[in-house]
């Protein structure tokens, strides 16, 4: 009996050793989840918003600008943050087909400039760096000038999603629907799209000082039309810069996606 009593005491004892070994588990804190679809931070501290289909793969790359020298090759860093910023307006608002694809016109440059930047942000590569022309009333050596209005002749700045191809009478063509209410949402109704012209070379730069203008669309060296357009087409981002205050206080897509305090200045 006594016996049996010992043993009972031993298995309670046992059993209160092994609680007080698990007790710092029961009571240890659970770390909250990351939620995936909110913020990401961009590549000049500012926040990029994304969609609720956000995912690891989604190429908001953080150093692209400096790995792949972009400063070196012209394009300003103020042109590619607000591009980044609203490539990830664009995606979380379900406009994008293909977010990997970004293409940037900087006309902060002179046309004498390859100020035309296509980039595989997936990839890490600078995939067309080239002549882009402007409109023939937005100005001479750049373009300073922009207007929505059909038959102004002038370019249209801010973001564009690619469409469809074509061909018109510059030959193969691609359609560009501009995003942007009151600043390119007549680009569609205006036919400003992407062509192939013999005007946008370096022998007229050497000539004038600047390539040839257009009616108003973003129009390419002719030996590189096709592989662009074939790169860019069917839901890519096309953003088209200025330093423009008024484009820049007027943007509903850098105001969403900027917030004020980080927002330049020029």
């Amino acid at each position: 009996m006594r016996k049996f009593g010992l043993k009972k005491l031993y298995l309670l004892v046992s059993s209160f050793f092994i609680f007080l070994l698990h007790l710092p588990f029961v009571f240890a804190k659970v770390e909250p989840s990351v939620k995936k679809n909110s913020v990401t931070p961009s590549l000049a501290g500012k926040t990029v918003v994304l969609g609720n289909d956000h995912s690891a793969s989604t190429p908001i790359i953080a150093n692209v600008y400096d790995s792949l020298s972009l400063a070196l090759k012209g394009l300003s860093r103020q042109a590619f943050d607000y591009a980044i910023q609203g490539l990830g307006y664009m995606k979380g608002i379900g406009k994008l087909t293909n977010e990997s694809i970004i293409s940037i016109v900087d006309f902060s440059k002179p046309s004498s400039q390859k100020r035309l930047f296509i980039i595989d942000l997936k990839n890490y590569r600078l995939l067309f760096n080239t002549y882009v022309a402007h409109g023939a009333n937005s100005g001479k050596e750049y373009a300073n000038q922009f207007s929505n209005r059909p038959e102004s002749y002038m370019s249209s700045l801010g973001f564009y999603k690619t469409a469809e191809t074509y061909i018109g009478k510059h030959g193969y063509s691609l359609h560009l629907q501009g995003l942007e209410r009151g600043i390119n949402d007549n680009a569609y109704m205006r036919d400003i799209v992407i062509h192939g012209a013999d005007y946008v070379n370096d022998q007229y730069v050497r000539l004038q000082g600047y390539i040839g203008r257009s009616w108003g669309c973003p129009a390419v060296p002719e030996k590189l039309s096709k592989p662009i357009i074939d790169k860019i087409k069917n839901g890519t981002c096309l953003f088209i810069f200025s330093p423009n205050k008024n484009y820049l206080a007027q943007s509903q897509i850098i105001r969403h996606s900027v917030s004020d305090d980080l927002a330049y200045n020029n």
